[in-house]
């Protein structure tokens, strides 16, 4: 849509948005950051024994929807990506509940909460995510938080709509198993208080496309924002340290951060602190032969077979290729979705495989333009010759995103994470990081 016929709507879309969210009932909108119990998830979960999933999580205060009142909240794209029909409360309420709800799995063990815990901002933990049965995939579970806003859904963008993100891992053999959607629901359709609730959210009964609308509607209301760096965007001088400050115009300049985290090159974006695209950033590169197998996926894969790309990118090697598993395109291979940058702190290990422990860890592999051998590396991979202290002042930045729902958490993480730096830097080459940019390879042929 044009950015003039984007704002024509600004005065009906934020009307129609307010007057909707009055609709919501105070359990359907989070005024405040909820009381954190003092045993919330903190540092790694626990280790499973073979072919056991994860503990399931339990819905609690950090699983509520929130609400508009929060300082930075974008309210006029809130308008733009939500349509008011998903947030009737009913609606939001069975979402919430299906979220939760480890019948949709194939043996009744995980549920869309197993990767995405409120505990740990709707993530899980793991490097990549462990599903039914024990099975370990491919890829490391992103945040749902902020995910209304998301022009593509997963790490290759393989879906553009919350209710296809919803439907994929019901039927992903590694993740919750079912044969099919319609096998996930055929398991609650018989139970009373569900039959109540699809009738009161849709005025029918249980069906699979209501079911996803739903799990939808709910994950549309995981906005977060209101952290001390919005509190700091807003006028607050004093809500950020010394160092934040510096770590926010290091991020916009020498650091470079901003040429994905930003929806432009050129414009600073206290927002969303993404781009809406894909890059390869040198991750997992050397521990796969990639050319291969892109030739596989030529083979195997029917381009757009949305169930096989899914399947191939959660339980096998090709998970390597990213967006080209998508598009096909060369330009694509090993590239990844940039994700956003809020309650980072919490959301770890990092990047699509879950390959970094701390954010010392990504700083360092950034500042060392890593990569080196890599044909598709991005063109914006670069040494960044970051000294330590401007390394210690991003990662105060990006600390400052956190929310006030995750503070202590968060400020538990951060110290850990610090702790960990200062004895543990398998990523770190001050060399690289303070020379000049490698050649990089030729691609090989496909």
């Amino acid at each position: 849509m044009a950015v003039n016929a984007y704002f024509s709507r600004r005065a009906l879309m934020r009307a129609t948005f307010a007057a909707v969210l009055l609709l919501l009932p105070l359990s359907c909108a989070v005024l405040a950051a909820p009381a954190v119990r003092e045993d919330t998830i903190v540092g790694s979960p626990p280790a499973l024994a073979p072919g056991q999933a994860p503990p399931l999580p339990q819905a609690g205060p950090l699983a509520e929807p929130r609400s508009s009142n929060q300082v930075g909240f974008p309210a006029v794209l809130t308008q733009y990506v939500i349509s008011p029909a998903t947030l009737r409360p009913a609606r939001i309420a069975l979402g919430q509940k299906l979220f939760f709800e480890p019948r949709l799995s194939g043996n009744g063990t995980v549920a869309c909460a197993t990767c995405h815990d409120p505990a740990r901002a709707f993530s899980d933990g793991r490097p990549v995510s462990i599903g039914i049965h024990g099975r370990v995939g491919q890829r490391n579970a992103p945040t749902v938080l902020n995910a209304l806003y998301n022009k593509h859904q997963f790490w290759d963008g393989r879906v553009t709509t919350l209710e296809q993100r919803a439907a994929l891992p019901i039927t992903n053999p590694f993740e919750m198993g079912s044969a099919s959607i319609g096998d996930a629901v055929s398991r609650i359709a018989s139970d009373k208080d569900y039959q109540t609730q699809f009738m009161q959210a849709f005025g029918r009964g249980v069906n699979e496309q209501d079911m996803l609308s739903a799990i939808a509607a709910y994950e549309r209301t995981l906005a977060s924002f209101d952290s001390p760096f919005d509190h700091f965007i807003a006028g607050d001088a004093n809500a950020i340290s010394d160092s934040t400050k510096r770590g926010w115009k290091l991020f916009n300049i020498k650091a470079r951060c901003h040429l994905c985290h930003a929806l432009t090159d050129n414009q600073r974006d206290p927002t969303l602190f993404m781009d809406n695209d894909f890059h390869n950033i040198g991750i997992g590169i050397l521990r796969h032969h990639v050319a291969p197998l892109a030739q596989q996926a030529e083979r195997e894969l029917a381009q757009g077979h949305l169930p096989a790309i899914d399947t191939a990118a959660i339980t096998s090697e090709m998970s390597v290729l990213g967006r080209f598993l998508v598009t096909r395109k060369e330009s694509d291979i090993a590239s990844f979705k940039t994700p956003g940058l809020r309650n980072i702190v919490v959301t770890g290990p990092y990047f699509h495989d879950g390959s970094m422990q701390t954010l010392w860890d990504v700083m360092d592999h950034y500042n060392k333009g890593d990569g080196i051998t890599d044909p598709w590396l991005d063109k914006d991979m670069q040494p960044l010759a970051l000294s330590e202290s401007e390394i210690d002042d991003v990662v105060a930045l990006l600390a400052s995103l956190t929310s006030p729902q995750y503070k202590q958490i968060g400020d538990q993480e951060y110290a850990r994470q610090l702790a960990t730096s200062k004895v543990n830097r398998p990523q770190r080459d001050t060399g690289r990081a303070f020379g000049p940019k490698p050649k990089q390879p030729p691609p090989p042929p496909l």
